[in-house]
């Protein structure tokens, strides 16, 4: 990629303004320099992506297609600029032109097209793959609003449109010429063909079109442009449709309308309804008959090989269970329109699909009201009631030792689908996403799965890409790195490892304080910006950001802040630490318990912030709507990274690894990818407390666990308890009382009073370590040092090997 100069963007720039947007620099706001800057970085682009597609059909590569309800993608510009070589020369350029670069580069809204880490992975996996050179595509939903913009009101999160497609979207390409139709409802016949194969023909089906929108995918300085397909559900009109009179009256009727905008209208939709749920249940099928439908049209097109040969240039990744229809919806194509045998589509499916569970959480295992399939889609309903039968008939009969256990095992019980279960039986391979997760899956959750199909089963940690949460988040710690160990870390993210030798450097780790302290001051006046509350940037920054669950405990965390706080107003004048403690969280808009934990930390927080008598010693803050934007600005100035999950819950995590490479110090359980950051930087360089999964897992299992004894023998819980109950952090006294309630009634389901002990006792080590100055930043150097081990490279690598079996171009 040639090397575009300071002074050749600043004229491209100038150009574009008088000629796109008829101004002048001068007259320039910073929108109408993202619109140019994008258009520049766009013309970049194009080339690198037409010439990638055309390679891989010229060269007939073996593709991955990863499906995902979910892309956590963030604002692309920087990402873009980075990634073509240009950063430097454009925030220079924009400087020189008088404008912060920071301020057009949010201008870009952040795409609304995930909520949490299954779309943040997603869409680091996206860019590993190109990073890497591997030919890889996602599919997903081009949804017009987001989860939902959030706002705190008097404490409480309240919800508002996250419409981030309200200015036009400068990375997408509308491909309308290859859209296609998906078919709701309507009734199946079955006739027998003369070779006595079957024919299924449909009638009366609600037909919508999916139109696919293409973004890019760059790769990192290496003319690699891959794909995200996102699909968007218009009406079907027109004559080439095959669509009926009566139905074309049909989709002019508003209501109608209404309801195909909706396909691709929300993520997430609220499904406490019948119709919310149906809606779920059209999104996933939308996304996986586009995306498949797509898939084997390409491979026919490209490929001049026999439908049989489908698995030998396809592979397609399921993200969790949300695309598991993928697989019937795979059979339905084969057999219907491609006349395949049940028997030889089967081979087909199975070795076309491999599938990515990301939960342990019995809670979280999809599953759908059989009737509502069979309703919605019928002919998928009959695919997987076979694939069922057959199913159940070969554990019958091969397997005589899970005979009474064909009920757990079975696609469809007891009037519901199970999902990861279709998952399964449809694919080659099945992964967990740490080391712990998929023993648990193996050993527990999905054992009697694991008994029928051993070689199945296997592991792939999950990753994020360290171009995007290191070079473009924090550039002032990247270039540190690059001027100590060479800049070959940035390709191969493992020889961070070359840092372990500066981790005792005095001159090093100096420099290292430096960086963490203006990323800390940066990250103290966006908050005084935000929420006009002062916080002292010399304070530790202990940082919790994730979606706001009951098992991530952001409960035990603010009772801990309740503790200090008690202990601060009892005696002002101990000896403590001054401590900022950041929070940043959505909890889902039905999610009671965990809208009542925000409006507890916000409450809180209301109280400390303002109270005299601490001398500033303790601050809460509580940044509204997190997203990808404020996570970049937040984890650059981390000192304790809060993984605080209960042991056994948490599949991963991927924030964790965001912090580590980052320079935070993980504060946590051993729960997911905690366990392999800890056998990595060794027990002096984490602080672990908490129960363990096998003691979680045996108190479930076996009892013995009684909150109401800790209430009563521990006065700091009781006092806390109390406070909460009596009203001492609310306007009235019911407020928070289910909190209250919910614990000792309900017997603590997630250990919160059985692991607060631990949690104090070791947030006493943390700040007693962190005093030492010099010890702590030769531990930050050293997580850092070990951290191109979570780099998404490696675990794209590893699947790529073994799994996808696809090969670098």
């Amino acid at each position: 990629m040639p090397q575009v100069t300071t002074r050749l963007l600043k004229e491209k720039l100038t150009n574009k303004l008088i000629i796109d947007r008829g101004i002048q620099v001068e007259d320039a706001n910073s929108k109408d320099m993202y619109i140019v800057l994008a258009s520049i970085v766009n013309e970049e682009i194009m080339p690198n992506w037409f010439n990638t597609n055309k390679h891989y059909i010229k060269k007939n590569y073996k593709q991955v297609y990863y499906l995902s309800m979910e892309f956590l993608i963030g604002r692309l510009l920087e990402s873009n600029l980075l990634n073509c070589g240009m950063l430097n020369a454009a925030k220079e350029a924009l400087e020189e032109l008088g404008f912060h670069p920071e301020d057009v580069f949010s201008e870009e809204h952040d795409a609304g097209l995930g909520n949490g880490g299954l779309g943040r992975l997603a869409a680091c996996f996206l860019d590993s793959l190109a990073s890497l050179q591997y030919p890889g595509h996602g599919y997903g939903i081009r949804y017009r609003y987001g989860l939902f913009e959030q706002r705190i009101i008097h404490g409480n999160q309240v919800e508002l449109p996250d419409y981030w497609l309200k200015d036009p979207y400068p990375w997408e390409v509308r491909k309308e010429e290859e859209a296609v139709v998906i078919q709701f409802h309507g009734k199946v016949h079955m006739f027998k063909r003369n070779d006595g194969s079957l024919e299924f023909k449909y009638e009366n089906t609600d037909k919508v079109m999916a139109v696919p929108y293409d973004v890019p995918v760059v790769g990192y300085n290496n003319d690699v442009v891959n794909t995200l397909r996102l699909w968007s559900a218009e009406p079907v009109f027109g004559d080439d449709t095959n669509v009926s009179s009566a139905n074309q009256e049909f989709y002019h009727d508003l209501d109608h309308q209404h309801s195909i905008d909706q396909i691709s209208g929300f993520l997430y939709p609220d499904d406490s309804s019948y119709e919310g749920k149906e809606l779920r249940l059209k999104q996933q099928y939308f996304l996986v008959s586009s995306s498949i439908q797509n898939i084997i049209k390409h491979f026919k097109k490209n490929s001049k090989m026999p439908i049989s040969k489908l698995p030998e240039k396809v592979v397609i990744q399921i993200n969790d269970t949300h695309p598991s229809l993928a697989i019937p919806e795979m059979m339905r194509i084969l057999m219907d329109e491609e006349r395949l045998s049940w028997d030889a589509a089967w081979k087909v499916t199975t070795n076309v699909f491999a599938y990515t569970n990301h939960t342990t959480l019995s809670e979280a295992l999809e599953t759908w009201q059989a009737e509502m399939i069979q309703y919605l889609l019928p002919r998928i309903y009959m695919i997987i009631d076979e694939i069922n039968e057959q199913f159940c008939k070969q554990v019958w009969f091969d397997h005589e030792e899970l005979r009474d256990k064909i009920p757990e095992l079975a696609i469809v019980a007891y009037g519901r689908v199970h999902m990861a279960r279709l998952a399964i039986v449809g694919s080659f391979s099945v992964n967990g996403v740490a080391r712990i997760h998929t023993e648990i899956l193996k050993k527990k959750e999905m054992k009697d799965f694991y008994a029928l199909y051993p070689n199945k089963f296997n592991n792939k940690t999950n990753g994020i890409t360290h171009r995007r949460w290191l070079l473009q988040a924090n550039p002032k710690l990247a270039n540190l790195i690059t001027d100590v160990i060479g800049p070959q870390w940035i390709k191969r993210p493992k020889q961070l490892i070359s840092l372990l030798k500066y981790s005792n450097d005095r001159v090093l780790l100096d420099k290292f304080d430096q960086v963490k302290n203006e990323n800390k001051t940066a990250l103290a006046n966006y908050i005084h910006q935000q929420t006009g509350i002062l916080v002292d940037d010399n304070s530790i920054f202990d940082v919790q950001i994730k979606r706001l669950h009951e098992y991530k405990r952001q409960l035990l965390n603010i009772f801990h802040v309740i503790y200090l706080y008690n202990e601060l107003k009892e005696n002002p004048n101990q000896n403590m630490t001054p401590r900022t403690f950041i929070f940043g969280a959505k909890a889902a808009p039905s999610y009671y318990q965990a809208k009542e934990v925000i409006k507890l930390i916000n409450t809180v927080a209301s109280i400390v912030n303002y109270d005299k008598d601490i001398g500033g010693k303790l601050k809460v803050i509580f940044l509204e709507n997190y997203n990808i934007s404020l996570a970049e600005k937040i984890i650059p100035a981390a000192d304790i990274s809060e993984q605080i999950s209960t042991a056994s819950k948490e599949a991963s995590g991927t924030g964790n690894m965001k912090m580590m490479m980052n320079g935070a110090l993980t504060l946590g359980t051993m729960d997911g990818a905690n366990i392999e950051i800890h056998d990595l930087v060794g027990e002096d360089n984490i602080f672990i407390f908490g129960l363990r999964a096998e003691e979680v897992l045996g108190y479930y299992q076996n009892g013995g666990y009684n909150a109401q004894d800790i209430y009563n023998t521990d006065d700091r819980i009781k006092r806390i308890m109390d406070q909460l109950k009596q009203g001492e952090f609310g306007i009235h006294d019911i407020e928070f009382k289910d909190i209250y309630y919910n614990i000792l009634y309900h017997n603590d389901p997630y250990f919160v009073l059985k692991d607060f002990e631990p949690y104090l006792e070791t947030h006493e080590l943390a700040e007693r370590a962190y005093r030492n100055r010099q010890a702590w930043l030769s531990m930050s150097v050293t997580n850092i040092a070990y951290s191109g081990k979570f780099s998404s490279d490696q675990t794209i690598k590893e699947y790529a090997t073994d799994i996808w079996k696809i090969k670098q171009v």
